[in-house]
């Protein structure tokens, strides 16, 4: 596959509120603090839109927001690439328990946010953008497809990608069955061709090595914690600017191998 290049990152998770405090902790600058997140509301959307927007849509948009921050193109030129596990538990918790009663009455807030690309549309409202779009979904994998999706659409269109991966635990009755440890999003904003800020160069290998995991305790917990910080191998690279290989597991035995290169 040919090379990829990566413009901006973004994050939150538990004790990585975003990527600037991330990058010193992932590099080892500062002590991991497992804090959870204040509240959020996306900065882009108007206010009706964010009215309607649930846990899960938030959680996206945390990590997008914070990747744009630092990316130097406008938002309405990037394609896009979703990836969630389980997109929003809370929205299937609700509408199930009200398929269950005599008036089965579903919310139309509710109904209006049940498709597992929600948060894509969302994205496309609140960007003003009419390029490509793509959600997918591969469980705990899904980063890695996610990653795989985007890199495949900035290799054939050649125009800038946004993926953005994210899952938020659903309602005790479905945490019991599904569970996350937290609530976390991760987004990178990818590209063909270097941008002086680029943080790095990736080349992508499908294969069936193990995936890559932490020697760090702390870390690790979290890495396997949500679908979406099963990245934080890959970003730790990136935030320490150095060179080496992360191995990301694919479903199917299948794996994903990135070289990062510092830019």
């Amino acid at each position: 596959m040919s090379a990829l290049y990566v413009h901006a990152v973004g994050i939150n998770a538990t004790g990585l509120p975003d990527w600037a405090r991330a990058r010193d902790v992932l590099r080892g600058a500062a002590t991991f603090d497992a804090v959870e997140p204040l509240p959020y509301q996306p900065a882009l959307l108007p206010p009706n839109e964010r009215r309607r927007t649930t846990a899960a849509v938030r959680q996206a948009f945390r990590a997008a927001e914070d990747a744009l921050s630092t990316y130097a193109g406008p938002p309405d030129r990037l394609a896009a690439v979703f990836a969630s596990s389980d997109a929003d538990l809370g929205i299937i918790n609700r509408i199930s328990i009200a398929l269950t009663e005599p008036a089965r009455a579903v919310s139309p807030t509710d109904f209006h946010n049940s498709v597992h690309n929600a948060a894509a549309g969302y994205w496309s409202i609140a960007t003003h953008s009419q390029r490509p779009s793509t959600t997918v979904c591969a469980y705990d994998a899904s980063f890695a497809a996610g990653l795989l999706e985007a890199a495949l659409l900035t290799g054939a269109d050649g125009e800038d990608t946004l993926l953005v991966c994210y899952d938020v635990p659903g309602p005790p009755l479905l945490q019991a069955k599904r569970a996350f440890g937290c609530a976390a999003s991760v987004a990178l904003v990818l590209g063909r061709e270097p941008m002086p800020a680029s943080l790095a160069r990736l080349r992508i290998v499908t294969g069936h090595a193990a995936e890559t995991r932490f020697g760090d305790a702390a870390l690790e917990i979290l890495r396997r914690a949500n679908p979406a910080t099963r990245a934080l191998p890959l970003l730790r690279l990136l935030a320490a600017r150095e060179a080496g290989t992360v191995v990301l597991a694919l479903p199917g035995n299948l794996s994903l191998a990135v070289e990062v290169s510092p830019s």
